[in-house]
């Protein structure tokens, strides 16, 4: 069987973000997608209106439940919504420490609908930082998590709390011409992309994103060639993207 990653993510009922967006991603990039699903959201593809997450008993249950079944490589996490949620992540995680980890750390959607309440969950993001294999926060995401306005100093931060790998994502940047990505290992810049910015905001492009990496690390790429694979085909879901309503959000075609 396909080597398989364990989504810890949330259901967006537009299919845009979260789980779906995972299971796409993960397919397209040639793994097999397990799911714990962490929330139950109310949201469209253009806000979020409310969620109620999994209890913690019940994501573990879910997660313990297949690794026996299936060849889990890797965990790959998105939403995670409690504090709790969170906790119960850590310690599946410290049970199985050959899993390779894909964290991005979800705070908020990209149409400012609140997934969590950010200031606790960025606190207990500090116990799942040092078990990731690579954090893929954007600059908001990054900005929040260490308390550092200076990206440099805030990429430096996530370091001295134990992260082994960032890449930091430039789309909320104030580049009208291009959107900047860097990969930094051990904190050092091992790579760096330029792609031109297209037109719109995207839901579900970091989910995406993160998953595609996660399902290329399962399969045995190393770190560099995983974030390159995802990269380019990323850009070629958001190239194609769909529009569900006028001057909205656009859908990755993940297919």
């Amino acid at each position: 069987m396909r080597p398989t990653v364990i989504c810890f993510s949330g259901l967006d009922p537009s299919g845009g973000a979260g789980l779906q967006a995972d299971i796409e991603a993960i397919g397209q990039s040639g793994a097999h997608a397990a799911i714990a699903c962490t929330a139950l959201t109310i949201q469209n593809s253009q806000q979020v209106f409310g969620f109620e997450a999994t209890s913690k008993e019940l994501l573990l249950a879910q997660a313990n439940a297949i690794v026996d079944d299936l060849p889990i490589k890797c965990v790959k996490s998105g939403m995670l919504g409690t504090t709790e949620n969170i906790a119960a992540l850590a310690q599946f995680l410290r049970e199985h420490p050959d899993y390779l980890y894909v964290l991005d750390p979800v705070l908020v959607a990209n149409s400012g609908g609140s997934l969590g309440n950010q200031e606790t969950l960025v606190k207990a993001f500090a116990e799942l930082i040092p078990l990731a294999s690579v954090l893929t926060p954007n600059t908001v995401e990054l900005r929040a998590l260490t308390g550092e306005e200076n990206l440099e100093k805030a990429t430096e931060k996530l370091f001295t709390m134990g992260a082994k790998a960032v890449l930091v994502k430039g789309g909320h940047e104030n580049t009208p011409e291009y959107i900047r990505n860097a990969l930094y290992v051990d904190n050092t810049l091992v790579s760096e992309t330029k792609c031109p910015r297209l037109e719109g905001e995207y839901h579900g492009s970091g989910c995406s994103l993160a998953s595609f990496i996660a399902g290329r690390l399962a399969l045995g790429d190393s770190l560099k060639a995983a974030v390159h694979h995802a990269e380019t085909w990323l850009f070629t879901v958001l190239k194609n993207a769909e529009t569900p309503v006028v001057n909205g959000q656009k859908i990755p075609k993940r297919f």
